[in-house]
């Protein structure tokens, strides 16, 4: 390309100091070297020096960013109804009901609750609104008019965020957010620009678009190195990541059978993605961007393959682009022997000046990217621990003027893991609690004969936020507010499950019911067909019921607590037996304890017995254990060791961990056939793992165990107590 030199008015861009750019593969004969080289780099990497161009960056970026956007209001246009809608979870009424009286002023709904929807919250203007975002997204992908289109994506976008609380994720959202705020000073001016070789990206939107990127690089992988979680550090992450990954695919479950040593060089291929690569993307030149593309994009195309986290990794690899100029890619597509193409390419990308603009323009433009800079400063510093909550009110100030925009962000994926994969699920029942049925949640792995199929770049905010609220306590949340729902057969809700599991009856009672899921290994798996193992982790919240007068009401054992308490059995003994015919399990339980200590009457423990055996007969896994107990020791029944390890094995399956205790103490006590002490001992390890933490319940249990595993251990050779090490191993 012929060396193009600048106008007057070029030479006058105020925007940086800019070395013009020479032909492609010109320069000097030497290098420079030493500190000189390294910024030269760092000019290179801002767009402030070399001979990059960055038409074709652009116009592949940005088709990027209209097609991650096209996901995301596509997925609006399907889940708004039943989140923010008239009928939905957190309809925009109730929301403005609380922000109106706390921001009083025009300038404070703007700051602090930016959207659209102050100005309509029907559902036609909801609609209206999701589907302009599409038209937004469309128009940006086919190049019309990018600025208009992507200025309406962010505002659009912006403006469901803002409403729909615990169903905006913050990093997936506001990731996207950035990229259409910074989008805007990188992209071409008018309505059918083609690449807009006449108008080229300037230094500093370039040097806003590599920023970005270089921080959700790093900072993920300092978050990882800095979090108060040691499994970063310890490289024993990705030994549990797919297992409690929400969505995780069929490729997660293959990946989750490998080797410890696989999972550590994941780990290790993390890191150089996140902290290596953004080294080279500053100081590596070409040569180090192309390794740090390749090393960020192979990242991020694993994570979506396996993981299913939505567009964040779509729209990370349509970031990374960035990374590439023009003539890199020119170059790459010589060297798939497309000269012709290669040659065009590099013909339509030649440099050249930048149009001239009014100076005000220019000075705005550095203003607001400038003034991003510094908040994304405050955040880096954030993630990289500075104690900046501290900070004086002038960076104060412009920190809380923007957060609620959410265009400015600190990234920190993965940066905490959950220790276990815990999941609710909501139950029905319209004959008093006798039988239940499941709602069965779409894209969940909600059975445990599936996985989560491949659905990205899709992300389902329903469910996802369905599974991260199942982790935390249940007054009021997401989940407790479906459950009404469900009970009131609200059609909007139902319809985000894959059926109706009561196209006979509706429900009289809908329960949430907290399960743990367990990834089995590869010979389970071909055995059974299962990939999970699903055991009962207890009740998310007491259940909802149906009332005489048709109002929706939570179950409430106070005052039979309250009677039971003050002495006055009969009295609870009443409250109990009329919640338990109305299908409170919860009441069944209290009324077989007053049986088992004796102040139920004539016939107590036969009493506690009975209610025990029908509670276990519906599935519940406590009630099993207590019919294990009852026969082991002759409770209300005759004593029957073999029937009572049954009972016993039936909940240690289902994961309740007393039965697992159990199972030991019952073999060092009889030598029952059904259970040798290779198992026996399985199950005290299997226990010991599982009662591992804090939790006051199972502290008797953490006593009871190291004298009873010591016991079993002396009866066992070292062929038996391996075997014992692999029945626990499977089940953790």
């Amino acid at each position: 390309m012929a060396k193009i030199h600048r106008s007057a008015a070029a030479k006058s861009e105020p925007v940086l100091a800019v070395a013009e750019p020479a032909a492609h593969g010109a320069g000097t004969s030497r290098p420079p070297v030493g500190w000189r080289r390294l910024w030269s780099e760092v000019r290179a990497f801002a767009g402030a020096g070399g001979d990059a161009t960055y038409l074709w960056t652009r116009w592949l970026v940005l088709r990027a960013v209209g097609l991650v956007y096209g996901f995301i209001f596509l997925g609006i246009i399907d889940e708004s109804p039943a989140l923010i809608g008239p009928s939905g979870v957190v309809p925009l009424a109730d929301y403005f009901a609380q922000v109106r009286p706390a921001l009083p002023g025009l300038i404070d709904k703007a700051l602090h609750a930016p959207t659209i929807f102050w100005f309509g919250e029907s559902a036609g203007f909801i609609a209206a609104m999701a589907w302009l975002g599409l038209v937004a997204a469309a128009a940006l992908f086919f190049n019309f008019g990018p600025r208009l289109a992507l200025f309406v994506c962010w505002l659009l976008h912006l403006s469901f965020t803002a409403t729909w609380g615990e169903f905006t994720p913050t990093q997936i959202d506001n990731m996207m957010l950035e990229v259409a705020l910074l989008s805007l000073f990188f992209s071409p001016p008018g309505f059918r620009p083609g690449l807009a070789a006449a108008s080229p990206p300037r230094p500093i939107a370039v040097f806003m678009m590599r920023w970005l990127l270089f921080r959700a690089m790093f900072e993920a992988g300092v978050a990882k190195l800095a979090s108060d979680s040691p499994v970063w550090r310890n490289l024993t992450a990705m030994d549990f990541m797919y297992e409690t990954s929400p969505t995780s695919t069929v490729l997660g479950y293959w990946a989750h059978q490998l080797p410890h040593a696989y999972h550590v060089l994941e780990i290790l291929f993390t890191f150089a993605a996140e902290l290596v690569a953004p080294v080279l993307v500053v100081f590596g030149g070409r040569r180090g961007r192309w390794v740090a593309f390749a090393l960020w994009t192979t990242l991020q195309a694993g994570i979506q393959l396996t993981g299913n986290f939505g567009w964040i990794n779509v729209g990370a690899i349509g970031l990374g682009l960035m990374l590439l100029d023009d003539q890199m890619l020119v170059a790459a597509v010589a060297r798939v022997r497309a000269a012709r193409l290669a040659q065009w390419m590099s013909t339509r990308a030649e440099w050249r000046p930048w149009p001239v603009v009014p100076a005000w323009r220019i000075r705005g433009v550095q203003f607001v990217l400038w003034l991003h800079f510094g908040v994304t400063l405050y955040y880096f510093a954030k993630v990289c621990r500075v104690p900046v909550e501290a900070s004086p009110a002038v960076i104060a100030a412009p920190i809380s003027w923007v957060a609620d925009f959410r265009s400015a962000n600190r990234y920190y994926l993965f940066e905490h893991l959950a220790p276990a994969h815990l999941q609710v699920d909501f139950e029905g029942t319209n004959d008093a609690g006798r039988t239940w049925r499941t709602y069965e949640i779409r894209d969940l792995p909600q059975r445990e004969d599936r996985m989560a199929g491949f659905i990205a770049p899709r992300f389902p905010r329903f469910e996802n936020t369905l599974f991260f609220e199942s982790s935390r306590p249940g007054e009021r949340s997401a989940i407790t507010v479906v459950a009404t729902e469900l009970l009131r057969r609200n059609p909007t809700i139902t319809a985000r499950f894959r059926g109706d599991p009561f196209p006979d009856r509706p429900p009289t009672i809908v329960r949430m019911r907290r399960y743990r899921l367990v990834l089995l290994d590869a010979e389970t798996h071909r055995r059974t067909g299962h990939y999970w193992r699903k055991e009962f982790a207890g009740d998310y919240a007491p259940a909802f019921r149906m009332n005489e007068a048709g109002a929706v009401v939570q179950f409430d054992l106070t005052g039979p607590d309250a009677a039971l308490k003050s002495g006055d059995f009969a009295r609870a003994l009443a409250g109990y037996e009329e919640q338990f015919a109305q299908g409170n399990l919860e009441a069944g339980y209290r009324l077989a304890e007053i049986h088992v200590r004796g102040q139920g009457g004539a016939g107590a423990l036969e009493k506690a017995f009975a209610l025990f055996s029908d509670l276990a007969n519906r599935g519940e896994v406590k009630a099993r254990h207590s019919v294990g107990l009852c026969l082991e020791h002759g409770v209300g029944v005759a004593a029957d060791p073999i029937k009572a390890v049954v009972n016993y094995q039936q909940a240690a399956e289902k994961g309740f961990v007393p039965s697992m205790l159990a199972l030991g103490s019952i073999r060092m006590k009889h030598a029952v056939r059904n259970l040798d002490d290779a198992e026996a001992l399985g199950w005290v390890l299997t226990a010991t793992e599982r009662s591992k933490g804090g939790e006051p319940g199972y502290q008797p249990i953490r006593e009871a165990l190291p004298h009873l595993t010591q016991q079993l251990m002396a009866r066992l050779n070292a062929e038996q107590t391996a075997s014992a090490r692999r029945f626990a191993a499977h089940r953790r």
